[in-house]
């Protein structure tokens, strides 16, 4: 009986996981539309969507009701993320559209709520393994849409031919496959396994396929990082003079982009303003100085005519959001909300440190990769904090795994 119930437990999680990458209802509710549609920008019926979350809202609850002692524990350990739960929430008192932030912050609990879950109920080397099965479905799934589903797996308008399998936008299908790739290559490293190696191979293809050259360029910063901060587990006689160096060389690397960044962009075929972005950035910043503290309430500024339609009206285009995760995140839940983020982000950033410096496998670099990856992802796109998604679900993961003892890595915690 047991087995069973652990059988239909992975299930539901990893058919969570996967729902919770974007994938496949959004498309598929759209009717496959595309960027530069009309029909892009006014949205579809979402009601399919919405019930199929609730449901996993009502399952998540009863399994972390199951385990509530460790959650308690974890809890005791670290308050920050309650507290950015609590300050979304309470941001329905002065949000500029109140359902929009009703909606969306009790969605974001949900979506926490899973978080806690996969860190109370598994080890981070189980969760690694899940993910795998997970980002295995993905690419399957993707590869089925991108054949026998052309309309819905293959994009057309202005980024025809880019490949978004079971996303509505080739960038999504690119940040996914940039996980995928982490988590395939964390788990090549230790196991002999054709599958993994598939999985590997094919996550590299479709993310070039996306032709997203963002997702691209974070995929080869971070395998750079893999190889650079495998010297952290060396000896500190060796460790110490390394990432010395590496951190000259890096500053360096930096004065050098700044310098010529303009050629770059242009051999690229990419303009500096990055497609209209720092025009969008410096409009939204207007907007973040009228509201600085507390923001226009969480997840209500892109929905309020009062707010969105200034900065729409200074671009010229209808942004869905603000590109970059930490202006998204202060339109939210203002200077306070982001104060708080940073705290958390720092302890899990420093946990993950330790994690990876005193672990002896390697899950212990997933840790430290992800939360990299997630700043990086959040430069030009908008993934931070957001409800009903995998970046949040994997970043509260990891920041409670990591509050507790390294030596924990391979038990099993039930």
């Amino acid at each position: 009986m047991k087995k069973m119930w652990d059988f239909l437990e992975y299930g539901f999680t990893t058919l969570a996981l996967m729902l919770y990458t974007g994938g496949p209802l959004t498309v598929l509710v759209s009717g496959g539309v595309n960027e530069g549609e009309v029909e892009f920008y006014e949205g579809s019926d979402n009601t399919l969507i919405k019930v199929t979350f609730l449901f996993i809202y009502f399952i998540t609850f009863f399994l972390i009701a199951l385990r509530w002692k460790k959650l308690v524990y974890l809890w005791q350990k670290d308050s920050y993320i309650l507290l950015l739960i609590g300050i979304s929430t309470a941001s329905i008192i002065w949000s500029y559209n109140q359902s929009a932030t009703i909606s969306r912050s009790f969605a974001l609990l949900g979506t926490t709520l899973f978080g806690m879950y996969l860190a109370s109920r598994y080890t981070l080397k189980k969760q690694i393994v899940i993910l795998s099965w997970t980002f295995g479905a993905v690419i399957f799934l993707s590869l089925i849409f991108a054949v026998a589903l052309p309309k819905f797996g293959i994009m057309g308008g202005i980024h025809t031919g880019a490949l978004r399998g079971i996303y509505n936008h080739k960038n999504v299908l690119g940040k996914m496959m940039v996980i995928s790739t982490i988590i395939f290559l964390i788990r090549s490293s230790n196991k002999n396994n054709l599958l993994v190696y598939c999985g590997l191979i094919l996550s590299i293809l479709l993310l070039l396929l996306s032709r997203s050259s963002s997702a691209i360029l974070n995929l080869l910063i971070i395998i750079n990082l893999l190889l650079i901060l495998r010297t952290w587990r060396f000896p500190y006689r060796v460790m110490i003079p390394f990432m010395i160096g590496i951190a000259t060389l890096i500053s360096g690397l930096v004065i050098w982009f700044n310098n010529n960044s303009e050629i770059l962009f242009n051999a690229v075929g990419k303009d500096a303003s990055l497609t209209g972005r720092t025009d969008l950035w410096s409009a939204v910043l207007d907007m973040i100085w009228k509201q600085p503290w507390l923001g226009y309430g969480y997840g209500a500024f892109w929905f309020s005519p009062d707010t969105a339609e200034s900065v729409w009206y200074s671009v010229g285009w209808k942004a869905p959001n603000a590109h970059n995760g930490i202006l998204d995140l202060w339109l939210n839940i203002g200077l306070i909300g982001i104060i708080i983020f940073i705290l958390s982000f720092l302890k899990t950033l420093s946990k993950s440190f330790i994690w990876l410096r005193y672990s002896k496998i390697s899950e212990g670099f997933l840790p430290l990769i992800f939360i990299i990856y997630m700043i990086l992802s959040n430069l030009t796109e908008s993934a931070l904090m957001l409800q009903n998604d995998i970046f949040w679900i994997l970043y509260v993961s990891i920041a409670y795994s990591v509050l507790l003892p390294v030596q924990d890595l391979n038990l099993n915690r039930n």
